[in-house]
């Protein structure tokens, strides 16, 4: 029997309860758990969702093994060994809290408070254990900030200069689309659902488009793959809008009530011939004007900008050129059409009453987290205390070896809260045992549909576990920080989180709603007519906006700069069963990876004496790395992809980010992961 949510389901012994991913993954779906006797045994889709209709990956099917892994964390270390090694004591939480706040105030009297760090991402995507109560107690404290740009800050910007903010077609209406066109994502792995929702519209006639560096999973599945050569999408777009407006294939009125620029960006395109882009992208010049007529001559039809091509020194004017290709040929008005990059700004909650910002005094530093490495190293005043959670940074952060040289410091104090002890929590001197989302309370919103869900726990923690929120009310009644906004409930939050006048959307959505309904569909407006949130209020395709920051005002293509002599350009993209280092470290999703691999081009292979299974080392100036060769011909020649973070294993040199360059992308200081170059040879381990 399906049980409605309700604050007792954790003390229920058997039964079946709705729940929702926690994933940082765009489908967020939602969940049924089955428990028996306390635990919960079965996971399984919701099929009353309406987007995700009961229908989920095998990282969440198996997250039974992840809750209930042996080697999940139950109680409060302490580091007993050197840094690095691993070994560690047991301790009570009063210890535990104690250690760290005493040495925190002695940080604060000597050093100031800038120079402790708090260091998370969204492992979890539970908005109050994200940004709740963490960014409250942060601010109270004064500590340095954390700039979050790991992911999607480059596309957002490069977007947002387009299209105004993270506002895109809903998917629910991409069935309607005559063409999909899966730009630079691997959806089939990291958004499974749009990919169920393209089949709908496929077998309707649609036609499915995908263009990336790597034949994976979704271009085995599309009926048409377009290879590209890496950080050369913007090349690509703007050979499309040559052909477009040459052959006539715009929507002239479209562009003249909704665009700014489109003269200028006509004239703009002719520069971008097909010939010259064929050279640029490797794209044969017959596929470009293929490309360039089916899209023009072909209504709804809909783009999925993935985060893939925004991890370039280049890659948010990548996302901002892709961006202007619905408004050339006013897709934006037929449903099923337009793009997504993110659907985020739809359902913006109060981030103003869940941070509370006024809490800090002054403005204190900002620290990149791509440079996390550089920041631990050559800071001045330094970083003499970081605090993680929701994140493992030895092994997600660009130049994994500087990160590592950094936590190895001995005067660096570092706590890690985490479910297992990762590789960075090996350095630190006190791990605290974190709850699954599964045992906490929180609401989530997804940055793809257009859904908010509420997660009430449905198991009790996992022996002395405790969530984010739970933690920092302990930490803040240590450090004597008697603010009521440090000790609230969590409901509470969410309540606060959940009312904001400022987006109409969201108005019908509130704690009670949510505990009736588990989940809610904002209510979200068409897009046109109507006024962006540009500084013209239309869609810019000339940003004055830009040009003003110093950047060109009309979409261009910037090349990749040479990062070295070496050959190779190396992408260490996703894989199908872990998500970044999550589910890394456990081993059922580790026996269905398989092994860390590197796919590149067979010609490649044959002339460095490599064959498929055999081991290669995959080095530059930064690191090395070794992982099995798959050959074929998925990649183009000079290009070589990984996929998965995987965690370290006895012997293995399997840290990808340890090659990663942590330069910072064109805009919003986005990561550049995908813009490094190595070179390949056997392996000497053979």
């Amino acid at each position: 029997m399906h049980t409605k949510l309700t604050t007792t389901m954790r003390d229920e012994p058997n039964g079946v309860f709705p729940s929702v991913c926690p994933l940082d993954c765009p489908d967020q779906c939602g969940l049924l758990l089955h428990k028996q006797d306390g635990k919960i045994i079965k996971i399984e889709g919701d099929p009353n969702h309406p987007v995700t209709q009961g229908a989920i990956c095998n990282k969440v099917r198996n997250m039974t093994a992840r809750i209930y892994d042996e080697k999940r964390l139950e109680y409060p270390l302490k580091r007993v060994g050197a840094k690095g090694e691993g070994r560690f004591e047991q301790i009570s939480w009063d210890e535990a809290i104690a250690t760290i706040t005493d040495r925190w105030k002695t940080l604060i009297a000597t050093e100031g408070p800038e120079s402790i760090l708090p260091y998370s991402f969204y492992g979890n995507m539970g908005r109050i254990g994200t940004e709740g109560m963490d960014r409250r107690f942060f601010n109270r404290m004064g500590a340095s900030r954390l700039l979050y740009a790991i992911c999607e800050s480059a596309g957002t910007e490069g977007y947002a200069y387009t299209m105004g903010s993270s506002f895109g077609t809903d998917p629910e209406t991409t069935p309607q689309a005559k063409l999909i066109i899966m730009w630079g994502i691997n959806a089939v792995s990291t958004n499974m659902h749009q990919v169920m929702l393209a089949e709908q519209a496929r077998k309707n006639g649609a036609q499915i488009v995908v263009i990336d560096a790597h034949r994976n999973q979704t271009g085995r599945w599309a009926d048409w793959f377009i290879p590209i050569l890496p950080g050369t999408d913007a090349a690509l777009a703007l050979g499309l809008m040559h052909v477009l407006f040459a052959e006539g294939l715009v929507d002239e009125a479209f562009m003249q009530e909704y665009t700014l620029g489109h003269e200028e960006l006509r004239e703009h395109v002719k520069s971008y011939d097909p010939a010259s882009v064929s050279t640029i992208t490797g794209v044969p010049v017959d596929d470009i004007y293929r490309l360039a007529r089916l899209y023009g001559g072909t209504t709804p039809a809909f783009i999925r900008i993935g985060n893939g091509i925004q991890h370039h020194d280049n890659g948010g004017m990548c996302v901002r050129t892709i961006a202007c290709l619905p408004a050339v040929t006013g897709q934006w008005q037929y449903p099923g059409g337009g793009a997504i990059k993110g659907n985020g700004a739809y359902l913006e909650h109060n981030v103003t009453a869940l941070q509370r910002p006024d809490l800090r005094e002054g403005h204190a530093r900002q620290i990149n987290m791509n440079l996390l490495g550089s920041a631990l190293q050559e800071l001045n005043p330094p970083i003499y205390a970081m605090y993680v959670y929701n994140s493992n940074p030895a092994l997600v952060a660009p130049s994994a070896n500087k990160v590592k040289e950094g936590l190895l410091r001995d005067d660096l104090f570092t706590v890690v809260h985490d479910l297992f002890l990762t590789e960075t929590a090996k350095y630190a001197d006190i791990v605290l045992p974190a709850t699954s989302s599964f045992e906490n309370t929180d609401f989530y919103r997804s940055y793809w549909h257009h859904y908010v869900q509420l997660q009430l726990p449905v198991i009790s923690a996992y022996g002395e576990s405790k969530s984010n929120v739970e933690v920092f009310r302990l930490l803040a009644k240590a450090m004597g920080y008697e603010e009521e906004a440090l000790h609230e409930t969590e409901e509470t939050l969410i309540r606060q989180a959940l009312d904001n006048p400022k987006n109409p959307a969201l108005a019908e959505i509130t704690y009670e709603t949510l505990i009736e309904k588990s989940f809610i569909k904002a209510d979200v407006k068409p897009l046109f007519p109507g006024r962006l949130r540009t500084p013209s209020g239309k869609i810019e395709l000339y940003s004055r906006q830009m040009e003003l920051k110093g950047y060109p005002p009309l979409p261009t293509y910037i090349p990749l700069p040479e990062d070295s002599e070496l050959t190779f350009h190396f992408i260490p993209a996703p894989n199908h069963n872990f998500l970044n280092s999550t589910f890394a470290h456990n081993e059922k999703h580790v026996r269905m990876e398989k092994a860390p691999k590197l796919h590149m081009h067979e010609s490649d292979a044959e002339a460095l004496g490599l064959a498929s299974g055999e081991l290669a080392r995959v080095w530059n100036e930064r690191g090395e790395c070794e992982l099995v060769v798959v050959t074929g011909q998925d990649v183009m020649r000079g290009v070589v992809v990984s996929q998965g973070l995987w965690a370290d294993q006895p012997g293995g040199k399997t840290r990808v980010n340890a090659l990663t360059p942590d330069r910072v992308a064109d805009m919003g200081d986005g990561a550049v992961f995908f813009s490094g170059r190595v070179n390949v040879e056997k392996a000497a381990s053979q």
